[in-house]
């Protein structure tokens, strides 16, 4: 692994753990095991970090949501349904994605130079779903496309906080998400008449 990703790791474990506030260049180099002269020469500071690492876990998330378990070929809502599903899984590195993910959204609210970077990963996120629903119901119009992709991912990042705190079983959080989808898709089809 090269130093710059060694950096983005590090940074996501840091945010995960401490929030965004608690970032300390000082405390990053420590992480990630280098200097904080090579943390600035890569992102010449504070936000540049915060702005790779948005990109760095939203990169991570594609990846582990979107690989194949050899299983065999999954029709459209399969796949939908599996892509939000895999946002659930008692791993390491989803749940620090997740809470990291879940800690730059809630400090965009006080670091207004997060909301650019963060309303254009959500919105590729919201693409992607919207991309997902359109497979499964081909004839709903865009808009409704995108106005159920937009309630799925809200619902998720809701969820996926409970779930982190504890707050609400894994299994259950799961189980709502499963329903979730066929409410969508329920209500898509409606749209298509």
């Amino acid at each position: 692994m090269d130093r710059r990703t060694a950096i983005l790791e590090a940074a996501a474990r840091v945010i995960a753990r401490r929030g965004v506030r608690g970032l300390r260049m000082e405390d990053l180099a420590t992480e990630a095991g280098v200097s904080t002269a090579l943390i600035y020469y890569h992102f010449k500071g504070r936000d540049g970090v915060l702005r790779h690492t948005l990109e760095f876990i939203s990169d991570r998330a594609d990846r582990y949501t979107s690989d194949e378990d050899g299983g065999g070929p999954l029709d459209a809502r399969e796949e939908l349904e599996r892509s939000l599903l895999l946002e659930f899984q008692d791993l390491p590195a989803v749940r620090e994605n997740s809470t990291a993910w879940g800690e730059l959204r809630a400090s965009a609210v006080f670091e207004p130079e997060l909301r650019g970077d963060l309303a254009r990963a959500t919105l590729a996120w919201i693409h992607d779903v919207a991309d997902l629903l359109g497979r499964v119901r081909p004839t709903a119009p865009a808009p409704t496309l995108t106005a159920s992709a937009e309630r799925l991912t809200g619902l998720l990042e809701g969820l996926s906080t409970r779930w982190l705190s504890g707050a609400l079983p894994l299994t259950h959080a799961r189980g709502l998400v499963k329903e979730a989808v066929a409410v969508e898709i329920e209500r898509l089809g409606r749209s298509e008449i």
